[in-house]
């Protein structure tokens, strides 16, 4: 069992950035695919970003050259670097982590986009 704590939410304004954490329970994190998600009001989960086990990212057509995910290994702990927010980036965010067949997802961080 992986247990995920995301922090780092909040309010910004339009322009503004935020950087959100995760943390993993378990010491072999460094070989799950960590990703981020989001989920607007009225609106399904959709993909933000991922990061493999290596290091490869990819991400979301709607967030690529502002978001940026990382990982650091040692500390069993996943981020997520947003720059330039907008008001459409507004959603609870959530930290998963995936191994084969097994998903597991953090309790979500909420994220407001506002002036």
């Amino acid at each position: 069992q992986v247990q995920l704590v995301e922090s780092g939410g909040g309010l910004v304004q339009p322009g503004g950035s935020l950087t959100l954490s995760c943390a993993a329970s378990r010491s072999i994190f460094r070989k799950y695919v960590m990703g981020w998600y989001r989920q607007a009001p009225g609106k399904q989960r959709e993909l933000v970003a991922t990061i493999s086990s290596g290091g490869i990212t990819n991400y979301a057509a709607s967030v690529k050259g502002r978001f940026t995910i990382s990982r650091d290994n040692a500390k069993n702990a996943v981020y997520l670097q947003m720059n330039n927010l907008k008001p459409e980036d507004t959603a609870v965010y959530y930290c998963n982590a995936k191994l084969g067949s097994a998903f597991y997802w953090g309790q979500g961080t909420q994220v407001t986009v506002s002036s």
